[in-house]
This record gives C-alpha cells, sequence and structure tokens, in this order.
C-alpha cells in the first residue's frame, strides 16, 4: 500500500503508481493488480496533510527484492507512506 501526495495532479499521480509497478517489476516482480482508493482522509497528519491518495499494489516478488523496494519508495518524495506486508494463504 502507498499513500501519494493528493495535493499532485491526476497526471503526476498515475506517473508515481505507473513507477511503483515498475519498482516492481524492474526488482524481479509482476504485479496482479492495483486496487486506486483514491483521495481519502488520513487518520492522522503526514507532513502536514490531512488526506492522500491511497493505492493498494497486489504482487508477487522474490523476498530479497523488498528491501530495493522499500529504499526507493522511501526515499521519493511523491509517496507520504508506503507499507509492504504478505497476503494471507
Amino acid at each position: 500500500m502507498a499513500i501519494i501526495d493528493s495535493n499532485l495532479e491526476d497526471e503526476k499521480i498515475a506517473t508515481v503508481v505507473t513507477k511503483v509497478e515498475g519498482v516492481i517489476k524492474k526488482n524481479g516482480g509482476s504485479v496482479d493488480k492495483v486496487d486506486e482508493w483514491g483521495k481519502r482522509k488520513m487518520a492522522y497528519p503526514i507532513m502536514k496533510q490531512t488526506t492522500g491518495y491511497y493505492a493498494v499494489f497486489y504482487f508477487k516478488a522474490p523476498e530479497d527484492s523488498i528491501k530495493e523496494m522499500n529504499r526507493v519508495l522511501k526515499i521519493s518524495d511523491d509517496v507520504l507512506r508506503h507499507m509492504i506486508f504478505r497476503k494471507g494463504e
């Protein structure tokens, strides 16, 4: 899941979503589905923002690629927060 800066233009948000998909694919993964929830109010402010654009990525990737994905998403200015977790069986 990624929370993207909701102050961005729609084209820029689409670019960020495509960038996240590209990071997954570049590291040997495959994206099954992207569930875009859209702009939502956050439970608490992040970097003085109260809304964010939520996108959930369902993907399969090698375990060792998770560190690289975390690194890339962490340094991206357009991604306010992200979380990678394993889906149950």
